[in-house]
């Protein structure tokens, strides 16, 4: 029995001929001491209920000093780490994303039509009314003690007084310079404005003028444009977004100061630029075990890139196309996501094996194996998966692994066998299948949607 580098990093080709591969809630991590293996294959995070605010989902979210903010329909709540709701004020909108960002004492919100301030010291909670206010603000940001927000089908961004959400002169605006285009996410990112055009991005610091604070740093911009307003997130080093470049061509890239890199291979460019509609796609950001993960939704579909391995994966939640986190904040250093289906919100964490008690199918798709010359038989399989890890009762006490064989490349696929994972405690139990047929082409794929910790190490082949 030989081990064999069964799965690889790739997704589905154009053409399944050329590879056939397929991770699903799944992702990677490669292993400094290459002890069984260079590479283990982890299920992804699963959600547990932290509250809910019934059947509508939840516009935005904003962690602020061991609580969290949050607008639902028309409502802004505060919401403390027992999941205690307290409303603290009402907008005039009920639908569409919302932008929260706070200066340490008041929290600022808009929702492309107004702006409101809410103040954690008094409690108040006051439309923004100034007359120099812009109408139609779409996203909020702070930096050098202004708030400053962008708005819809203009170039321009505005600030406000320092340190005072509620002050706004008609004269404190700028416009992005270095194209023509329309504004679409003025974005702060260590220590410098970031403005997110439809066709280009350009940056500015901080000048400390008093006039206006900000001056456009030459020669620094870039002729990528933000294909998607809520999908640029904060790294650690830098932002990740959704782009369109000059020919119109859809991509994910990776920006540390300056300098840009395109994360996004041959088969997920032909994916996503398959999609339909990628102006309502979103995104966020979490950590996890060390793993920088960007998790992408996008034409109804949700990809994961990990930075670490970069490597993208598929993510579905139980009989959806797509992964059904779509906000994220923190609380207490656990990761916090809303539902995009109804006002549920979750806890994202690594130990837990559903999606709110939702089985999480999860799915690896081998590389193929062949032989152009001789047809060979495969006496078996043995796929090197951690055991025993069933639950004391229920599903999941004797979980099942699913191996199904294509012949041809990946196009079909054969009748569902099954093999143990091993009951609690049966840490020994080999993950085999026996008599798998001559061919000359064989592509595998397994799957599993017990509610158990699920880690592959890696596979065995006997010919």
């Amino acid at each position: 029995m030989a081990r064999v580098p069964l799965f690889g990093l790739g997704i589905q080709s154009k053409s399944p001929n050329v590879t056939s591969q397929r991770r699903l809630n799944m992702y990677y991590e490669a292993s400094k001491q290459e002890d069984k293996s260079k590479v283990t294959a982890y299920g992804t995070a699963g959600l547990s209920l932290f509250t809910s605010f019934g059947d509508t989902p939840v516009r935005g979210m904003h962690e602020f000093k061991e609580v969290i903010y949050l607008v639902h329909r028309g409502t802004f709540y505060e919401v403390n780490n027992a999941g205690v709701k307290t409303m603290r004020g009402t907008i005039a909108t009920t639908t569409g994303r919302v932008s929260i960002v706070d200066n340490g004492v008041h929290i600022m919100i808009v929702d492309g039509s107004k702006g409101y301030i809410y103040n954690t010291s008094t409690l108040a909670f006051t439309l923004i009314s100034a007359a120099g206010f812009p109408a139609n603000p779409n996203t909020a940001s702070f930096l050098s003690g202004v708030f400053i927000v962008s708005i819809n089908n203009s170039g321009r961004f505005y600030i406000s007084g320092i340190y005072d959400g509620l002050t706004w002169s008609a004269l404190d605006f700028a416009n992005a310079e270095s194209n023509p285009d329309n504004l679409v996410n003025a974005f702060v990112n260590s220590g410098q404005l970031v403005l997110f055009g439809e066709r280009s991005i350009e940056f500015w610091g901080v000048t400390g003028s008093l006039d206006f604070p900000f001056g456009s740093i030459q020669g620094a911009s870039i002729e990528y444009g933000l294909a998607s307003r809520f999908s640029v997130v904060k790294f650690s080093d830098g932002l990740m977004f959704l782009a369109r470049t000059k020919a119109g061509e859809i991509k994910v890239l990776y920006m540390q100061g300056y300098q840009v890199k395109d994360v996004t291979d041959f088969e997920l460019s032909n994916v996503i630029n398959g999609y339909g509609n990628t102006g309502n796609a979103t995104a966020f950001y979490y950590e996890i075990d060390g793993h920088s993960m960007y998790e992408l939704n996008i034409g109804g579909y949700t990809w994961l890139y990990d930075v670490s391995t970069q490597c993208w994966s598929e993510l579905q939640s139980n009989g959806l196309t797509r992964h059904l986190a779509e906000i994220k904040t923190n609380l207490l250093n656990r990761n916090l996501v809303s539902d995009y289906l109804s006002g549920n919100v979750y806890y994202l964490e690594k130990d837990v094996y559903t999606d709110n008690g939702a089985p999480i199918t999860r799915e690896l798709v081998s590389k193929h194996i062949f032989n152009n010359q001789d047809r060979v038989f495969i006496s078996s399989l043995q796929v090197d998966m951690e055991g025993g890890t069933g639950l004391i009762s229920g599903q999941g006490s004797n979980p099942q692994v699913m191996l199904q064989v294509s012949k041809d490349n990946g196009h079909t696929y054969g009748n569902e066998r099954w093999a143990d994972l091993g009951k609690i405690g049966e840490y020994l139990t080999r993950v085999i299948w026996r008599q798998l047929g001559t061919g000359r082409y064989f592509t595998f794929k397994v799957r599993i949607t017990d509610p158990v910790k699920v880690v592959v190490t890696g596979a065995y082949l006997e010919f």
